[in-house]
């Protein structure tokens, strides 16, 4: 089966290492960035240049179903169909309490953590055949709840959790797998979007391995249960959080 792999929030953090990780295992690669288009742009060109694979970028808010429609048209015309799919995208804003968020917060959190990757399944499984695998990315604060800091950000990754979960259970009889990945302290862009640019340093210290991780070590992750090594997992979920 020729393998054709969407991610979703592809052009930065995660998601670019995931695409590098996957063309470097013969995926053809579609990049999915919302306004991002240099950094999606330069991606790809590194991609073709590395890795000799197909590889395309396409705006896309995917939390808007119309454009997730129109993304996995245009994926269809000019990749092919996909075959495995990696919900990566994710937004987290400013850090602070519950009782200073308003409904404008936390429903952009939700729609964008949460329904993208209701909208963005939805598309892949009208096109996958049996031996297609989805990965969602969520995140250990699905455990720990972000106190202080994150909690819509923490809930909307409890959702892809229950998702998970629910969706693995929808497709296994039709042979495709969907699994989970929860990163923890991962050095990637998002602290600075938080308003914290150097949190995972400043945690580091209370992590049992006493380290953050790297955008790749989520990645080979996600590629092993995409992969058909995992041919046997559905519904399971890997911590990537130093032992948190």
């Amino acid at each position: 089966m020729k393998k054709t792999a969407l991610i979703t929030g592809g052009g930065r953090g995660i998601g670019a290492a995931t695409a590098k990780y996957l063309a470097a295992k013969g995926y053809g690669i579609c990049i999915n960035y919302h306004r991002n288009e240099q950094a999606a742009e330069t991606l790809v060109a590194r991609i073709k240049e590395q890795f000799s694979v197909p590889c395309i970028a396409i705006g896309a808010d995917v939390s808007q179903e119309p454009q997730v429609v129109r993304l996995f048209a245009e994926m269809d015309e000019l990749l092919g169909p996909v075959t495995h799919l990696v919900n990566n995208v994710g937004v987290l804003f400013k850090q602070m309490k519950v009782t200073e968020m308003d409904a404008e917060r936390i429903n952009k959190t939700l729609t964008t953590n949460v329904t993208s990757y209701f909208l963005c399944s939805r598309e892949a499984l009208k096109r996958m055949q049996p031996g297609g695998a989805i990965v969602n990315v969520s995140s250990v604060a699905s455990r720990t709840g972000s106190a202080g800091e994150y909690v819509d950000y923490a809930a909307s990754k409890g959702a892809v959790d229950v998702f998970t979960r629910g969706l693995s259970l929808e497709l296994a009889p039709r042979g495709i797998r969907v699994n989970c990945v929860r990163p923890g302290f991962i050095y990637t862009d998002i602290h600075a979007d938080g308003g914290e640019p150097g949190r995972v340093d400043r945690i580091s210290s209370q992590i049992p391995m006493l380290r953050g991780g790297q955008p790749e070590e989520v990645a080979s992750a996600i590629a092993w249960l995409l992969s058909d090594d995992a041919s046997y997992v559905t519904g399971s979920f890997i911590d990537l959080a130093g032992g948190r």
